[in-house]
């Protein structure tokens, strides 16, 4: 179905959301029929059913639960009566704003906190139109009206559910205006603050819950990757004709960072891949010694008055606070590379479609609107020849905010001309990974008579940018005179942010 024959057939109350100056902006669904950037985000069924779509990846932590929670809360929503989805992969539409971008990645543990109150306003802007409606059914003054969970309440007591006006209301096309004040007030709160069960663990319990993993598509094969052995290598030939013989193998594909094998079964697929005999060109991280660098050469980069600097924060005089300092302290750390290490193996589903100019892929993501760009990327796609299908996640920790593995499954589907289900091999997420930076940190602090802080030095070197930096800048203390840098040495390794 199209957005268009979505909202037609659904018989309910649909609200849209379509991408405002300041935001998100709830809109008729008679508008959101003919616009190209608008998607279904609120929907009232005449049983009273209410329907919330879920821009929060589910991984664990309960993001799909808790922003759709925050809608019905402002709308007054029966939440026995809630069934939640997930949102398209579509950040235009359903992204919050970040550092001035559209986002939808689930990261930093800060989706509620970016949702809120878009979220809120929606909320306040569905209950308005139900007000609305219900005071132009009884011919009354809507100020005179109140809500309560999936009801509109009048001063007599009289009630119409939510299901009852979805039968007869009309939603205008521009929504209700909002102001802060309408919002409840923390003491009005139903569900917010409340302990409320994620609605993921029913499923998870019974197994109903799906993965990508669990995905099964009529004609569907299977499919592994040899990746290479150095980090941005990749693969010159291989001996495709001994592989191509063995059992149930199909074919096999040349990646740009790998091999992948397809293959009638996952087993006959991994056994394929343990035969592959890879020659490889020379990566970019060849002759890199990782304990070396973490050990040594890191230890030089940060004592070489030579070495290219990057200031991240400088603020007083920090010399003179270490001069007249009463006391300093300083210590060394070194950190070394961190793997994810997620419970579920990497693995994603993709179609493409018999003209070969669409494809579908089901994956557990953290970020649907990147992983999205990154398979309509590899494709040579636009975007919107993309569609994702999220699905729960087995565990994250930021390695699943980046499509990659995503990206190659739908290469290998169009290369299969047929359904195909990828997975890694635990041993081959590890060894190519992408890692927290590994580094080594040097941090001075300066104190006067009574022990107060004030000087502060902190130098890190390593690779990695921002995933080295985002951590050392302590912008929680007022500390008078500080001075924080980097050191970059880059080495080729992929690289990735890992909480902690």
């Amino acid at each position: 179905m199209d957005r268009r024959q979505f909202l037609q057939s659904t018989g309910a109350l649909s609200f849209a959301i379509a991408v405002a100056g300041d935001g998100l902006q709830l809109i008729s669904a008679a508008n959101a029929a003919t616009s190209q950037k608008i998607n279904a985000w609120v929907s009232i069924a005449p049983d009273g059913t209410v329907t919330i779509l879920s821009a929060g990846a589910e991984m664990g932590q309960g993001s799909m639960t808790s922003l759709p929670l925050i809608l019905a809360e402002e709308m007054d929503a029966d939440w026995s009566k809630v069934k939640i989805e997930f949102a398209p992969a579509d950040a235009s539409v359903y992204g919050y704003t970040f550092q001035n971008q559209k986002q939808m990645a689930i990261v930093g543990s800060r989706a509620v906190m970016l949702y809120f109150n878009d979220l809120r306003t929606a909320g306040v802007q569905v209950r308005k139109v139900l007000l609305a409606n219900a005071a132009e059914k009884w011919n009354t003054d809507v100020k005179t009206l109140r809500t309560e969970p999936g009801f509109v309440v009048d001063g007599t007591g009289r009630k119409l559910s939510y299901g009852e006006i979805a039968s007869f209301a009309k939603v205008p096309a521009t929504l209700p205006a909002v102001d802060k004040s309408e919002f409840k007030t923390k003491d009005q709160y139903r569900l917010i603050g409340k302990a409320m069960p994620r609605r993921d663990i029913p499923a998870k319990v019974d197994g109903s819950a799906q993965y990508a993993m669990d995905v099964q598509l009529p004609g569907m094969v299977y499919a592994t990757v040899r990746h290479a052995p150095v980090h941005g290598a990749s693969p010159e030939s291989w001996n495709e004709a001994k592989v191509k013989a063995m059992k149930g193998v199909i074919r096999t594909v040349k990646l740009p960072d790998g091999v992948a094998v397809i293959a009638t079964s996952l087993p006959n697929a991994m056994a394929a891949r343990r035969a592959l005999e890879v020659k490889w060109n020379k990566g970019d991280a060849a002759g890199y010694d990782s304990e070396k660098a973490l050990l040594d050469t890191y230890e030089k980069v940060h004592a070489d008055p030579a070495a290219k600097t990057q200031t991240l924060e400088a603020k007083g005089d920090v010399k003179a606070a270490f001069s007249s300092a009463a006391k300093t302290y300083k210590a060394e750390f070194r950190s070394d590379y961190g793997y994810h290490a997620q419970m579920e193996p990497l693995n994603a589903v993709a179609r493409m479609n018999a003209a070969g100019n669409h494809v579908e892929v089901w994956e557990g993501t953290q970020d649907p609107a990147s992983s999205r760009t990154a398979i309509a990327s590899a494709l040579g796609f636009k975007e919107e020849q993309v569609t994702l299908h999220q699905c729960y996640m087995g565990g994250g920790f930021g390695r699943r905010s980046l499509g990659d593995y995503s990206a190659e499954a739908a290469r290998i589907a169009k290369e299969a001309k047929r359904p195909v289900k990828l997975v890694w091999t635990r041993e081959e997420d590890m060894q190519y990974g992408m890692f927290r930076p590994q580094s080594f940190q040097c941090l001075q602090a300066a104190v006067d008579g009574s022990g107060k802080v004030t000087g502060w030095s902190h130098c890190v070197v390593g690779d990695g940018g921002v995933l080295l930096q985002t951590g050392i800048r302590p912008h929680y203390y007022e500390v008078p005179n500080k001075f924080i840098e980097a050191r970059g040495t880059p080495h080729g390794i992929r690289l990735k942010h890992w909480r902690g």
